[in-house]
């Protein structure tokens, strides 16, 4: 038999995850305290508007879809103490990026035509 405590947590959460299987129908599985213990396979981060409520945005954008996801209020900022870690989003397609249409559909035609052709001579020379 294998003792556990032998294990590090490392070598512990590789034999649970090769040995165990995920069930979507199963019950939320719970720590020692009655918390549920998170399926870091489903973890999903937000990009919450600064200045809005984390659970203000979370219960409009959020729960509607994932009714049973919840908040790890454990992440917090540590320079403020608040949920979640601010950073900033620069789109820069948004802001940078210049639309150049393609070119017309006969132009790209002419040019695999050609391309399967040159495709289809070599292909005559390597049979001959």
């Amino acid at each position: 038999m294998v003792q556990l405590d032998h294990f590090t947590a490392t070598q512990l959460k590789a034999v649970i995850k090769a040995l165990s299987e995920r069930d979507p129908e199963a019950e939320v599985c719970t720590d020692s305290k009655g918390h549920p213990e998170p399926d870091t396979g489903l973890r999903d981060n937000e990009n919450v508007p600064l200045g809005e409520s984390v659970f203000d945005y979370f219960e409009r954008e959020v729960l509607p879809h994932v009714p049973d996801a919840w908040i790890d209020e454990s992440k917090r900022e540590a320079q403020d103490g608040d949920i979640g870690v601010v950073g900033f989003e620069i789109p820069f397609n948004r802001h940078f990026y210049k639309f150049t249409p393609p070119r017309p559909l006969e132009e790209i035609d002419a040019d695999l035509k050609v391309c399967t052709d040159r495709i289809k001579r070599m292909i005559e020379e390597f049979s001959a």
